[in-house]
């Protein structure tokens, strides 16, 4: 089912429904497959449509730590923060604020 999804969301791309709901859900799918570095290009795409989308941030960090990037993480989390604060977002502003303490807590 998930490779059947993302075709079809592939697809889609680059045509007239192409934009930041498209771009999170290929994004997602592909992490739920297990292709972290294809999801964080196509959520990066999803956030190029709307950099005030909260969800493609949050889930962009959620990418790049499955990655083993932390730090682009943490970036991305903290600019997610950002936008979710200015859209008002409160959910999801505290959710990325609990995984960024959580991931710069200090390791014992």
């Amino acid at each position: 089912m998930s490779a059947e999804l993302i075709a079809s969301l592939r697809k889609q791309c680059d045509g007239p429904r192409d934009g930041a709901l498209l771009r999170f859900s290929l994004g997602n799918a592909l992490l739920a497959d297990g292709d972290a570095d294809a999801a964080i290009g196509e959520l990066t795409r999803a956030i190029v449509f709307d950099p005030a989308y909260s969800a493609a941030w949050k889930l962009l960090g959620k990418a790049c730590l499955a990655s083993g990037d932390e730090a682009a993480a943490a970036d991305a989390w903290r600019r997610g923060i950002a936008a979710a604060s200015q859209r008002g977002d409160k959910q999801a502003e505290k959710e990325m604020t609990v995984f960024l303490r959580r991931l710069e807590k200090p390791q014992p």
